[in-house]
């Protein structure tokens, strides 16, 4: 099962690359849910030199002060044979042979990170060594705990540090290595304290004793490291640090070792622990650990994984295609859009979304309504009537029937049909932008490109004013030629006065008396009544044919053919996203590639157990 470890560290790698640092964030991470090991102890406590015993090689930095800087992801890789090599994931494809050259290069990135000051950084680096002397194994080495700062540090340095330590051990899926010198009481001891804190059960914190060979003659670590002053669930491991001597010498890491375990075997208060001590020992303790978790956690990480990879789908289906590059995929990419559009608003007007029906409304009430509240027996009154019949005689009565009357009585009442008449296509202008509006909030391409939503919403709105003037127009005709040509029918089958023996030799004065007069109003409000029924039907129908049926056929027409004369500059400008949704769909992208990518290599896994 040790393809389990290059499987955590295969996917470490791919989060590192795509800024996935366990750190808070919008996007999913999956840093969080792998296990790993992060080495936490306080400066000076032998932290660097337990990570290069179990490496077997000195690559860390040293100094006086905060060395560490940024956190270190140290991938172990077990070779079977072959000369040791270093690799960093910022220099992909170069190998370092000289371990000098990997120490110098973990200063001089970090010093690109943080400056040249003594600031700390959360990315982490990302280093991975290849050796047979090595067991596979995945460490994250942190800055060290400390208690003040020092001149070029700012004060919240301390705090700073501790932050960055709890951010990494606090998560369940992290083993703590916690590292302490045995030459100091554990009582204070940093690494212990925070570990404590964040996994007061002890259950997945393992403690290191360095320093064993320095503490006092007459003193010695065998209760902590029996577990007996501090009690883990897993057993202290007690390691010998290569002297400072040792290291100035360059004393060769692999003799270092054989050193360490003659000083277990030889010293008469360790012999009886020599066989679980040393860093030899803590490196294979630490791979099969890390192995059993990891295999423990796969069925979790196959399902966060497949939630994951849903999610991140559905919300790059939501941001949309990105955007073309060439003025020709521009042009379509934009037309496919307006085509979603007019669709869209097309379905509200036939009823398979909401929102048409208002428009039958507006015919089957409001003009109705509107035409009723006219009340032309107020138009046709007596005195009206009558100032109308002799105003139309001028200076000689008529003789017959007095058609001047007839015809400017009916065309007064006509006129006033205008207004409902023109009522009736604002309302329906009215509801068609309200439907227009309705439409662009639905089309979801459109979010992604506000640029594109304010010009489609600005043409749809122009093409229904032009098709309200047309309608307005064509509408306003119909009430006219009522009023320009009277059907001849109706007043052909009226009773004449001579028919019922009336004289038409009667005197003007006889002939203009009340009841006269009130049968050519009935007459005039008989016409109108009959017209404006006629008209009920026509002017739904004209509204229909040059607003409804245009609107429905013609709606973007107009911006299309402008869109085909528009220069590559223009198209863009249209497309102009926001920025934050282009990098939002740019890192959803790759973390879905990440995620992928994770649940290919997992499954193998998987599969082959």
């Amino acid at each position: 099962m040790e393809n389990l470890i290059t499987l955590v560290n295969k996917i470490q790698r791919a989060c590192t690359a795509l800024g996935d640092h366990g750190d808070e964030s919008a996007l999913p991470t999956l840093w969080d849910s792998l296990p790993s090991i992060a080495v936490v102890g306080g400066q000076s406590s032998g932290k660097s030199s337990v990570l290069e015993s179990v490496v077997g090689k000195d690559f860390l930095p040293r100094g006086s002060g905060i060395v560490t800087r940024r956190p270190l992801v140290l991938q172990l890789h077990k070779i079977d044979e072959g000369r040791e090599y270093a690799e960093f994931m910022h220099l992909p494809r170069k190998r370092f042979t000289d371990f000098a050259a990997v120490r110098k290069e973990i200063a001089d990135e970090t010093d690109r990170e943080t400056g040249r000051s003594k600031q700390i950084s959360g990315v982490p680096i990302h280093l991975s060594i290849f050796s047979p002397n090595v067991v596979n194994l995945t460490l994250i080495d942190l800055p060290g705990l400390t208690k003040v700062a020092v001149e070029g540090q700012p004060d919240s340095i301390v705090q700073d540090i501790e932050n960055m330590v709890r951010s990494y051990i606090e998560k369940p899926n992290c083993i703590i290595l916690a590292i302490s010198p045995a030459n100091q009481d554990l009582a204070t001891s940093d690494a212990i304290k925070i570990s404590r804190e964040v996994d007061p059960r002890g259950e997945r914190t393992f403690g290191v004793l360095t320093k064993i060979d320095l503490m006092d003659k007459g003193t010695d670590a065998v209760d902590i490291l029996e577990g007996k002053s501090y009690k883990l669930q897993f057993p202290w491991i007690g390691v010998v640090n290569r002297s400072q001597a040792d290291i100035n010498k360059s004393v060769d890491m692999i003799a270092a070792r054989r050193r360490e375990r003659e000083y277990f075997v030889n010293s008469p208060e360790y012999r009886h622990l020599a066989n679980r001590m040393g860093s030899e020992h803590l490196g294979k303790v630490l791979s099969k650990h890390l192995e059993g978790v990891i295999r423990s956690k796969i069925p979790a990480l196959q399902s966060l994984i497949s939630k994951t990879i849903i999610e991140l789908e559905t919300e790059l289906s939501r941001l949309g295609k990105p955007i073309a590059t060439d003025a020709g995929g521009k042009l379509y990419m934009i037309m496919e859009i307006c085509r979603v559009f007019d669709q869209i608003f097309k379905e509200h007007l036939d009823g398979v979304r909401p929102g048409g029906d208002k428009i039958y409304n507006v015919f089957d009430n409001q003009l109705p309504a509107a035409m009723k509240r006219l009340q032309f027996d107020k138009n046709l009154s007596m005195d009206h009537v009558r100032k109308l019949i002799t105003e139309a005689d001028g200076y000689q009565p008529h003789l017959i029937a007095p058609e001047q009357g007839y015809r400017r009585l009916i065309e007064s009442s006509l006129g006033t049909i205008k207004g409902p008449a023109e009522a009736a296509v604002n309302a329906v202008h009215a509801i068609l932008k309200e439907l227009v509006h309705k439409a662009i909030s639905e089309t979801v391409e459109l979010k992604q490109y506000p640029s594109l939503k304010v010009e489609v919403t600005s043409a749809a709105c122009e093409s229904l004013d032009r098709m309200k003037e047309e309608s307005r127009k064509a509408t306003l005709q119909l009430v006219d030629m009522e009023s320009g040509y009277l059907t001849v029918e109706f007043f052909r089958k009226l009773p004449q006065d001579i028919e019922k023996g009336g004289n038409p030799t009667h005197s003007i004065f006889d002939r203009y008396n009340d009841a006269y007069l009130r049968r050519i109003g009935m007459t005039v409000l008989s016409y109108i009544n009959m017209v404006c029924a006629t008209l009920r039907n026509s002017i739904p129908k004209s509204i229909v044919y040059c607003q409804v049926r245009e609107a429905k056929r013609s709606l973007m027409d107009y911006f299309f053919a402008e869109l085909g004369k528009k220069e590559a500059k223009q198209l863009a400008s249209l497309l102009n996203e926001d920025p934050a949704v282009m990098q939002r769909r740019t890192s959803l992208a790759k973390r879905l590639e990440l995620y992928r990518s994770a649940q290919t290599e997992i499954d193998a896994v998987s599969w082959s157990k």
